[in-house]
């Protein structure tokens, strides 16, 4: 298991799970401290884990203010498979990089790029650090935390 609490590494099953075409359910906290989770398409670098969205979005807002999130990776090929991760939105990256890396996503889950008329303000990337990670495989009997 890997080791958070000496520095940040994902566990091989979360970096597995977000390289794939798995879909994550990101949470973060509203202003009133009532939480709010969407579902949304996940990769990682091998060493952090990224997703997009765009900047007048209420979960940006959210970070913005309070960086902590929840992302939990579901396998979609078996949905007792799955890693959560606690942890925290380390960077942020706007521009045209961030307007490609949409594009990279819609490629790995759709085949295609992404339609660029759904886009109602900038993109951004968000990087998340592991705090704490639970990692289940309800088949292989296991369940494992950090």
């Amino acid at each position: 298991m890997a080791d958070t609490k000496n520095g940040p590494e994902l566990h091989p099953d979360t970096v597995e799970l977000a390289k794939g075409t798995n879909y994550g359910s990101i949470t973060t906290m509203l202003p009133s401290g009532n939480f709010q989770t969407q579902i949304i398409w996940v990769h990682t670098d091998g060493e952090r884990l990224v997703v997009n969205t765009e900047v007048h979005r209420q979960k940006y807002k959210d970070i913005e203010r309070d960086s902590r999130v929840t992302l939990a990776i579901r396998d979609e090929q078996d949905p007792y498979h799955y890693a959560e991760v606690r942890g925290r939105v380390v960077e942020t990256v706007t521009g045209q990089e961030a307007r490609d890396h949409i594009d990279q996503l819609s490629q790995k889950y759709h085949g295609q790029d992404y339609d660029p008329d759904a886009i109602k303000s900038e993109r951004v990337m968000l990087w998340i650090v592991p705090e704490r990670q639970t990692i289940v495989d309800q088949k292989a009997g296991t369940g494992t935390e950090d």
